[in-house]
């Protein structure tokens, strides 16, 4: 005879509160009983299974968010830093071309200067024209090699630069002792005494001793008269600066000029001075025009040399002119 289980099962009806409990009773054979245990316990473990495998995946997914925050924080501060870097590169190529830019300006004003001072020289050393143009640029030219062509570097647009302000700091140098012997020679070219202090007319009398024109007596003269027409020009024997307008008992109406060098010379009996104290006169500029002021037998102006205070005969001044 096979074995029966019997199962109460307390069972409540809604339909009747007032009615008492009643008890369902399931009566199964030790096998069937085996099979539902076995079914009951499957299914326990297929929801253990379900609920571990739900688990484990939020735990994987909790990992992999981890994961993923660690890896986008790790590239995120790698990008910092490449945009730190190229923050710093753009400051420090900025700064590369600000320096540059002063330097340009540096050696703009500097090849300004030697233009000017090229055409400076040029004027003073009388060129002719066109030989030695400062103001225009520079004629150029050449067959293209068909060479690709690069641009330059940073670093050596900076050593170009570097060259060619090292190359115009010693042209300037020497332009600019070129400029000032040029000059030094044409002033002393410009100061050297020399020449005769008129434009037309004669020597009428000589430096030294003579026959005083009033008196006839034997007295001395201190320097050279050279007689003309009244009104003739009077002119500078070499630049220098006026430093005496004045009549003069004897002299009448003079001036002197200072040349340097304690040399000074003077010109007198004039109808007019032209000039004033102060004046800055060039070489065979008209200073007074010829009269016959003071003690004078006619129109003559009265030339004179004074080396530190002493008077010198004239004539080899006016002889050098000749040489």
């Amino acid at each position: 005879m096979t074995p029966v289980i019997s199962i109460k099962i307390k069972v409540k009806l809604l339909s009747n509160i007032q009615q008492p409990t009643q008890y369902l009773t399931l009566r199964l054979s030790t096998r069937s009983a085996i099979i539902a245990g076995l079914l009951v316990l499957a299914l326990l473990v297929g929801l253990l299974s379900l609920v571990f495998w739900y688990r484990s995946q939020s735990l994987k997914t909790t990992v992999d968010d981890a994961i993923s925050a660690e890896i986008v924080a790790v590239w995120q501060q790698k990008l910092q830093q490449q945009q730190d870097l190229v923050a710093e590169y753009q400051t420090s190529s900025q700064q590369h071309i600000d320096a540059l830019t002063m330097r340009l300006g540096r050696l703009q004003a500097r090849l300004l200067r030697l233009d000017a001072l090229g055409q400076r020289l040029t004027s003073v050393a009388e060129f002719d024209e066109g030989e030695f143009d400062f103001t225009s640029q520079p004629a150029l030219g050449g067959p293209d090699d068909g060479v690709a062509q690069e641009s330059y570097s940073l670093s050596a647009l900076s050593t170009l630069l570097a060259r060619i302000e090292e190359n115009a700091v010693s042209r300037e140098q020497q332009l600019s002792l070129m400029d000032e012997l040029i000059v030094n020679r044409r002033f002393k070219r410009e100061t050297f005494v020399a020449g005769r202090p008129i434009v037309k007319g004669w020597l009428s009398s000589y430096y030294g001793y003579r026959s005083d024109p009033f008196t006839g007596k034997r007295t001395w003269h201190a320097g050279i008269d050279f007689a003309g027409k009244a009104g003739s020009p009077i002119v500078a024997v070499a630049g220098g600066v006026v430093t005496l307008v004045k009549s003069k008992p004897g002299y009448g109406l003079m001036l002197e000029i200072s040349h340097g060098g304690g040399l000074v010379t003077k010109y007198a009996h004039c109808k007019k001075v032209l000039v004033k104290v102060g004046d800055v006169v060039q070489k065979g500029q008209t200073i007074a025009k010829m009269g016959s002021t003071g003690r004078s037998t006619g129109p003559h102006v009265h030339f004179e040399v004074l080396k530190n205070g002493k008077t010198v005969n004239p004539i080899k001044f006016i002889e050098r002119a000749s040489r």
